[in-house]
């Protein structure tokens, strides 16, 4: 063989040795792809800055940052699936913090045990009442979610300016200030060990009882190389994540701080969602509608009640959301979740949730969050000013939709 020959058969068994990789191990290469830019991204920042990006601090406030972002991504992932949009979830956060923040200071006595978990209940229900209104709308008057949802951008940005007449309401409840991630809203080294133990331990007997149902039921399976490689990844990837997060301590102290509250609230909400979406009949639906709400109505689904639901639980997010922020915060403000929608709808794109519907997953939003967050987060650190930070994420956008836009066309 020549040598000519030789050089060109390289790239095409890299090629073929990475597809049969992908094959084995099952995973999404679009999911790998973002990963890479995830690390590429954290490269260049962390060079930027001088080595800041990356330190204990700032990725325990990265964690925080994101998972505002995040929690609201999982159900703009649903919305998006289902061929729908939602303009008003900055809006609907700054309305329900708003809410929450004004109960707990000039409603209920402050100091009271029940002040923060009932304004937390009626919060979450205030999201629930928004994203019905919108969701009613939408699916029983044929109203298209844009308008309806750029609607409620305004409705509840002005329902938010005008509960407190603009003014800003401090301090929040003490316990409810820990949900924020503050100097004490974190669990400590001890507790995020116990959680990272938890994760791994789960990760192991899930991925083996995934493997002995394929096998039960005649189902190809991984090879046995490809599940232990892809548990000892995501095992690494877990007791890192919380050496880093026990790497920042508190002010002045040697104690670690471990695993920040809010992060705990968006494992939760993550765990819940894909919960949802993978073993539920509703996940089946919400898909299908994607696919075809056509086919779908005629299959028997209820497409109406399934679309005021997904409107309904995309409210209730934002409700968590908005407690988060408050939580952080210690204070109710106005301009709480101006332009967030920008951001979690930018995390759902990025992170594959096709605009033309019937595809999407949950942690491919959450990367999507870390990137957008870690792109703001890294221009905060480089003083850049905000109207060029949010032209970036413009930018940004407009390449994530360009890229799935490509990808279908191939696909075809």
């Amino acid at each position: 063989m020549s040598e000519g020959a030789r050089t060109s058969a390289r790239p095409k068994a890299l090629t073929d040795g990475a597809a049969r990789l992908l094959a084995a191990t099952e995973m999404d290469p679009r999911l790998l792809a973002m990963i890479g830019a995830l690390a590429v991204i954290w490269i260049v920042l962390n060079v930027l800055t001088g080595g800041i990006f990356l330190s204990p601090r700032n990725l325990f406030n990265l964690a925080v940052q994101s998972s505002v972002v995040g929690v609201m991504a999982t159900g703009m992932v649903f919305v998006i699936v289902a061929r729908n949009i939602d303009l008003s979830v900055g809006s609907v956060l700054g309305f329900v913090g708003m809410i929450i923040a004004f109960l707990q200071v000039d409603v209920f006595p402050i100091d009271a045990a029940w002040n923060w978990p009932l304004t937390i209940v009626l919060g979450i229900m205030v999201g629930a009442l928004a994203g019905t209104w919108q969701g009613y709308w939408i699916a029983y008057r044929g109203v298209p979610a844009f308008v309806v949802t750029l609607g409620g951008l305004l409705i509840f940005r002005g329902g938010a300016f005008l509960i407190t007449d603009g003014r800003t309401i401090a301090p929040l409840n003490q316990t409810y200030q820990l949900l924020g991630g503050g100097i004490d809203g974190s669990i400590g080294a001890l507790w995020s060990w116990i959680l990272g133990a938890v994760a791994v331990v789960t990760v192991v007997v899930m991925s083996t009882r995934a493997r002995a149902k394929r096998r039960k039921f005649g189902f190809p399976t991984k090879p046995l190389w490809a599940a232990v490689g892809l548990i000892v990844v995501s095992a690494v990837l877990i007791i890192t994540f919380v050496v880093i997060m026990n790497s920042y301590n508190k002010p002045r102290t040697e104690i670690p701080r471990g695993i920040p509250v809010p992060v705990l609230i968006l494992i939760a909400v993550v765990v819940g969602m894909t919960l949802l979406a993978r073993m539920t009949k509703f996940g089946r639906y919400v898909f299908a509608m994607g696919g075809s709400p056509e086919a779908a109505n005629l299959s028997g689904i209820n497409v109406r009640r399934i679309t005021l639901w997904i409107f309904i639980l995309m409210g209730m997010l934002c409700g968590v959301a908005a407690i988060i922020t408050t939580a952080r915060l210690n204070a109710g403000t106005n301009s709480m979740g101006t332009l967030a929608e920008l951001s979690v709808i930018a995390a759902a794109v990025i992170g594959g949730t096709a605009l033309a519907g019937g595809r999407g997953t949950i942690p491919g939003a959450i990367l999507g969050a870390v990137i957008i967050q870690s792109l703001d987060n890294g221009m905060v650190l480089m003083s850049v000013s905000s109207p060029m930070r949010q032209i970036v994420i413009g930018v940004v956008l407009i390449l994530a939709v360009w890229s799935d836009v490509s990808l279908n066309k191939v696909r075809q």
